[in-house]
């Protein structure tokens, strides 16, 4: 029940933005007030409930990468890079905004974890420039690069009227990152 609840959150969320009631997503879900505040105390527990769902989730597809030894170096930081959150429809400029706006306190988080949480990806990125797999760079800006493309795709309404999944984006944003628009053997 508090899976479909918080699917169900998500979709008030994307059909109505921040504004909606709990009468709206209770009658969403074709259920009593009651029962969801049985799950959920407020707007605000579910709200940061999804949140910390996405985070665990992101981390544990991130550590499952890592400990791949059937993958390359090159193969985990294209993993890394392409970990999408849980609940991705979620993280949607409109959105994010909308939360900034009432609910600060969890827009802090999910900025800071969109901007800062890359620990992983540097020391992977440092690994291939110390055996000469990738250039060597300034990290801190090679991770700046990085984590502004890859936020790109918060901006879904632009992939949606392409016709373009979230999905199709990352990879093709990481392919471009990791490899550059020109063929190898054109190079």
């Amino acid at each position: 029940m508090k899976n479909r609840i918080m699917k169900g959150f998500i979709e008030e969320i994307r059909d109505k933005g921040m504004k909606f009631s709990m009468d709206d997503l209770a009658k969403r879900l074709g259920i009593s007030k009651r029962t969801l505040y049985e799950h959920f105390s407020s707007k605000v527990e579910i709200l940061e409930t999804i949140i910390q769902q996405s985070f665990e989730e992101g981390d544990e597809k991130t550590q499952q990468i890592l400990a791949d030894d059937s993958l390359s170096l090159i193969d985990k930081i294209k993993g890394v890079m392409m970990v999408l959150p849980t609940h991705y429809e979620f993280y949607d400029l409109r959105i994010l905004e909308q939360m900034k706006r009432y609910y600060p306190e969890q827009y802090t988080q999910v900025e800071a974890s969109l901007s800062e949480d890359w620990q992983t990806l540097r020391v992977l990125l440092e690994q291939a420039i110390r055996e000469g797999l990738i250039v060597n760079m300034d990290v801190t800006l090679m991770l700046k690069v990085i984590v502004d493309a890859l936020n790109s795709t918060l901006d879904q309404r632009f992939y949606m009227k392409n016709q373009i999944t979230v999905s199709e984006a990352l990879s093709a944003i990481v392919d471009v990152l990791l490899f550059g628009l020109v063929p190898a053997d054109k190079r």
